[in-house]
């Protein structure tokens, strides 16, 4: 399988996320860039969550039907032609991390599939659900990862 680049310039790869991005920060995105995505891709995905918080992977952003050509997302924006979902705290769009105070760092895995044909999801889909529907539609895919703690 494919792989695409996928970076930040807010943090580099297993970094501390800067506290803006955070929920009590000031709750926005962060930009991200991507390379090498497949000229076959119909829609990209942009997934991000954390495998930290229990045993089921808290969802931080889901964004499916990224334009392919985007390239990337400005800090506290939509990527091109994404639609934003209900995050873990029940709010589409970006929620930013949350740990409990005290805890070890929690990683924040961002994800960026290039799918073969666009994604169906139920209302309100869970980070689970998200990795069930991926199954036999992804083509290529790039991971960085992000810690924060309180």
């Amino acid at each position: 399988m494919a792989g695409i680049m996928l970076r930040s310039t807010a943090f580099n790869d297993h970094d501390q996320l800067p506290d803006r991005f955070a929920r009590e920060g000031g709750n926005v995105s962060p930009p991200l860039e991507w390379a090498g995505v497949p000229d076959s891709t119909s829609e990209l995905i942009l997934l991000v969550e954390d495998p930290d918080a229990g045993r089921t992977p808290f969802l931080h952003w889901l964004v499916t039907g990224i334009a392919p050509q985007s390239g990337g997302v400005s800090e506290g924006t939509v990527p091109d032609g994404g639609r934003e979902w209900p995050n873990g705290f029940g709010v589409a769009g970006w929620g930013g991390p949350h740990p409990p105070r005290h805890e070890d760092p929690h990683r924040y895995f961002f994800r960026l599939y290039a799918l073969d044909q666009p994604l169906q999801l139920p209302d309100a889909p869970q980070a689970p659900d998200v990795h069930q529907a991926l199954a036999d539609r992804e083509i290529a895919s790039g991971t960085m990862i992000g810690t924060y703690y309180r």
